[in-house]
């Protein structure tokens, strides 16, 4: 019996990621380190993406453990088994007015009194920032909810200036002309903390001229609630964006950098917290195999993230930019990369490179960027693999698609030191001079550099007890989670 009763007295977080993979893994992370800090956890999954884990992990992969329980509730979108992240936009208009019914019942639910599986009672809500319906079911049940924002804070803060942008008649844009007339490169001085910013290095949203654009009036609802919740936490770190976070601060309520949550979690130390993994899709262990018989730093690892998708020609002027480069590299395209085709490339391609490059449609992105053959990553910036590409010390080319991955390519170009983007109109030729600057010219070896400092800082900011970061995990708990409403 005792240890049940052990259970029913732990605090119980309810966490709320935001149904993609981009989201759920850095709060199936920060899930773990509140576990291991002595919290019973309700990990919330959609319908739609239980049933993809269950696909690529397998059908006992989410059973989870008796403190630590995977439910469901729906996303309302119309049902679907596909194997790729849903339509964004439809997502948030789905999950901001469908999701609150379903979880409330859940919560009621677990604070039920026919409880007998001896769940304890909740004690807060740890909910993704773009989830912001649980702040009114947190509100009900009197408990503290603290946001996981998994954007950079330079992303965040980007948009928390929408009200800024739109007021000062910078958005919506006035006709389709301002797309490409050079409007874009215009630089603003109204974000502190981001000084020279130029419109088009905000979140992208911004690039429409209908005032009435879903997204727009998504993102203004987010941040605007975003001021309501008991605090916020990012998965950065102090030294890596620290203007940025002290512009927020005066934003926002109490905000605290609690990552990288990479290098955080590994501070728990359980066995059987290790089988939870938060792939979506199968990996192929064949890619660190074949990184294996690689030199130093040789190759380039080119992933456009979750979401990304682009148009045949882009995939084309991508190839034979990799070819022509004369590199080796491992590229990962996933089934749904090209929107709307199969992702078919040439055969030509194929017969060239196949001395020296390999192909796969997902892999563990942790391990390959720590793999010391990796020497440079092509990437979408988006934000998980921004950070683990710098805790890896591995040097960027950025091609940012959409939302705030355009922030994340000018820090990493600009402020960091170890980013070069590539023109979103992609060609071949500028694919090969940056692909072979990034893994054998000097503005490779300076960006290299950098990437190792920004790893070293990374690092420190992670360390057990006197880590920034982790101070900052401790503080949330003992100030935030733990300080009943009641």
């Amino acid at each position: 019996m005792s240890s049940n009763n052990v259970e029913i007295n732990k605090p119980h977080a309810v966490c709320v990621p935001y149904p993609a993979q981009g989201h759920i893994n850095p709060m199936l992370k920060l899930a773990k380190i509140l576990h291991h800090k002595g919290f019973h956890i309700t990990f919330v999954n959609t319908e739609f993406n239980h049933r993809r884990f269950l696909r690529s992990r397998g059908p006992h992969s989410l059973d989870g453990l008796l403190s630590f329980r995977f439910v469901t509730i729906p996303d309302g979108l119309p049902p679907s088994d596909a194997d790729a992240t849903q339509d964004i936009p439809s997502l948030n208009e789905s999950t901001t007015n469908t999701c609150l019914g379903p979880f409330r019942e859940l919560l009621a639910k677990l604070n039920g009194t026919n409880n007998t599986s001896n769940v304890p009672p909740v004690t807060c809500i740890v909910s993704d920032g773009i989830m912001s319906f649980t702040l009114a079911a947190a509100q009900e049940i009197g408990v503290p909810e603290v946001q996981l924002w998994t954007t950079s804070a330079c992303g965040f803060l980007g948009y928390m200036h929408y009200t800024t942008l739109i007021e000062k008649g910078y958005a919506p844009l006035k006709d389709v002309s301002y797309l490409t007339n050079g409007y874009l490169e215009t630089t603003l001085d109204c974000i502190p903390g981001m000084k020279d910013v130029r419109l088009r290095d905000l979140p992208s949203f911004l690039r429409t001229t209908n005032p009435d654009d879903f997204m727009i009036k998504f993102v203004l609802q987010e941040t605007e609630r975003a001021r309501q919740a008991s605090a916020i936490v990012i998965n950065t770190f102090e030294t890596l964006e620290s203007e940025v976070l002290e512009s927020l601060r005066t934003l926002l309520p109490p905000v605290y950098p609690i990552g990288p949550l990479h290098l955080l979690v590994k501070h728990v130390d359980d066995e059987n917290l290790k089988g939870l993994g938060s792939s979506l899709w199968k990996e192929e262990p064949e890619c660190i195999q074949w990184l294996d018989t690689k030199e130093p730093n040789s190759v380039v690892y080119v992933n456009y993230g979750s979401i990304t998708v682009m148009t045949p020609d882009q995939l084309i002027e991508f190839a034979w930019g990799l070819a022509n480069s004369q590199q080796e590299f491992l590229w990962i395209i996933r089934p749904d990369i090209v929107s709307g085709y199969e992702s078919i490339l040439p055969p030509e391609f194929v017969e060239e490179t196949k001395n020296r490059g390999m192909l796969a449609s997902w892999c563990s992105q942790e391990e390959v960027l720590n793999h010391p053959a990796i020497g440079g990553f092509l990437t979408h910036s988006g934000w998980n693999s921004t950070l683990e590409s710098i805790t890896s010390g591995v040097p960027m080319l950025c091609w940012p698609f959409f939302a705030e991955q355009q922030t994340n390519c000018w820090f990493s170009e600009t402020k960091w030191g170890i980013g070069m983007e590539i023109d979103n109109n992609v060609k071949r030729d500028e694919v090969e001079s940056l692909v072979r600057e990034l893994m054998v010219g000097e503005k490779g070896k300076e960006m290299k550099k950098k990437a190792m400092e920004w790893k070293k800082l990374a690092e420190i900011s992670a360390q057990k007890p006197t880590g920034s970061s982790y101070m900052n995990i401790e503080k949330v708990v003992n100030d935030v989670l733990l300080v009943s409403k009641h």
